[in-house]
């Protein structure tokens, strides 16, 4: 994480670690009648820069130009992976992050519209259940992740999921 847009980089490695388990995931009726209301057209890795510029688009960010330059080399290599809500024509909500074997690794999301960047979790929920990933992992845990079941758990647990996890092959 970048200290700011122009800041150094930091390596954050928390503990406890906020997982969101896939087994496990909380989907409110509200959000359900949302996302069968099909209101996005929900696109995977068509834009993956302009959704990490969108995340950055805010007073307060960790995502400098040098995250940005660097994970678009992430991307792509293949590895990293956006998904995106659109409505109109226009980008309006979405997230991206990072896939190695079975594990996700979310690093931010963004929305213009209401409840774009929840579609957008959704979607990759569904999509890593159906390509059997076994770890979502969302570093902290936030209000917001919390509805939908993050949980913290202590680096030994984290560490032996991650360990099966990235062993795997690459499953996205």
């Amino acid at each position: 994480m970048a200290d700011g847009r122009d800041g150094p980089i930091y390596w954050f490695a928390p503990d406890p670690r906020a997982v969101l388990p896939l087994d496990s995931f909380r989907l409110s009726r509200s959000l359900r009648k949302v996302v069968e209301r099909e209101l996005f057209e929900v696109r995977f890795d068509t834009d993956f820069e302009a959704v990490m510029r969108a995340c950055s688009a805010r007073d307060n960010t960790w995502i400098s130009e040098e995250i940005i330059a660097v994970y678009t080399e992430v991307f792509d290599s293949g590895y990293g992976h956006s998904v995106e809500c659109w409505q109109g024509g226009e980008l309006v909500g979405g997230l991206y992050g990072v896939a190695i074997g079975g594990a996700f690794f979310g690093e931010s999301m963004f929305h213009r519209v209401t409840d774009a960047s929840k579609v957008a979790l959704v979607h990759l929920v569904r999509h890593l259940r159906a390509s059997g990933f076994v770890l979502l992992d969302t570093q902290f845990s936030t209000p917001h992740l919390e509805h939908f079941g993050v949980t913290e758990i202590p680096r030994i647990e984290y560490e032996q999921l991650l360990g099966e996890a990235i062993s795997m092959d690459d499953l996205w």
